[in-house]
């Protein structure tokens, strides 16, 4: 896990050098979606876990797992979030939760 989260910041970094506009809107959407507003951080947060989780996005579930800790969402909520995500995405999904638990401790050996 730390070494995929390693390449995409990389493929980002280069990105915004070669596409600079684009991400930079694209920032700016994510900056606006993830304001605290009828639904706050954290639970913005397991929610997108749980998507990256039935999407079997392995980059997303790196991101929003280190986001939602620091949002102030627990280990267990996180876990119940993917578990949750594995109900819309099935079997796939499902297989995708040994990636949720890396990134866990993958965060939690940094703090």
């Amino acid at each position: 896990m730390k070494e995929l989260m390693g390449k995409f910041k990389k493929a980002m970094a280069e990105l915004s050098v070669k596409n600079p506009e684009e991400m930079k809107k694209f920032g700016e959407f994510v900056d606006t979606v993830m304001k605290n507003g009828k639904l706050d951080l954290k639970t913005k947060e397991l929610i997108c876990v749980g998507i990256a989780v039935a999407l079997r996005c392995s980059y997303c579930i790196g991101i929003h797992t280190k986001n939602a800790f620091k949002a102030g969402a627990t280990e267990d909520e996180i876990v119940e979030a993917g578990i949750v995500a594995v109900l819309m995405g099935g079997g796939p999904a499902y297989a995708y939760l040994t990636e949720l638990i890396e990134a866990i401790e993958m965060v939690k050996e940094k703090t």
